[in-house]
C-alpha cells in the first residue's frame, strides 16, 4: 500500500510541475507577443520624405573644402521650413566608389519640392558641384 500512496504522489507531483511550466510558458508567450505588438506600433509609416544623397568627392576636393559645404549644408538647412533632421555622418556605405552619405528629412513632399527650389539650395548646390565627381539621389516616402 505504502508503494501506492509514493507513486501517486509522485505523478500528482509530476503533473503539478508540468502545469506549472504550462502556465509559465502562456504568461510568457503573452508577454512577448505583447512586446512585440508594441514594437510594431512604434514602427510607423510617417508621411514625411526622406532625401538620401550618396556621393564621390573628386581628388581635388580639399578636407576644407568637404568641411565647408557640409557646414553649408548644415547651416542652410537649419533655416528653412519643414526640414526635420539631417544626417551628416556615414556609419556604412556599402558602394564603395563613393565617399559619403547624407540625408535630409522633410516634413511633407512640398516642402521637400520648396527645398529643392529654394536659392539657399541654389546657392549651396554651385559649391558642391564643383566638388564631387558623382552623386546619386533618392526620395523616400509613404503613401
Amino acid at each position: 500500500m505504502r508503494f501506492n500512496k509514493s507513486r501517486a504522489l509522485q505523478i500528482v507531483v509530476g503533473a503539478c510541475l508540468f502545469l506549472s511550466g504550462v502556465v509559465a510558458d502562456a504568461v510568457y508567450t503573452r508577454s512577448v507577443s505583447a512586446q512585440t505588438k508594441a514594437a510594431q506600433a512604434r514602427a510607423g509609416q510617417p508621411k514625411s520624405v526622406v532625401h538620401v544623397v550618396v556621393y564621390k568627392w573628386k581628388d581635388t576636393a580639399s578636407e576644407y573644402d568637404k568641411e565647408q559645404v557640409m557646414t553649408g549644408l548644415k547651416t542652410f538647412t537649419r533655416k528653412l521650413p519643414g526640414v526635420k533632421n539631417i544626417w551628416l555622418k556615414t556609419q556604412r556605405n556599402q558602394l564603395k566608389d563613393f565617399s559619403g552619405v547624407y540625408a535630409i528629412e522633410f516634413t511633407s513632399p512640398e516642402t521637400a519640392a520648396d527645398y529643392a527650389e529654394s536659392p539657399a539650395h541654389e546657392a549651396w548646390s554651385k559649391q558642391w558641384q564643383n566638388l564631387r565627381e558623382n552623386s546619386l539621389s533618392f526620395q523616400v516616402s509613404n503613401p
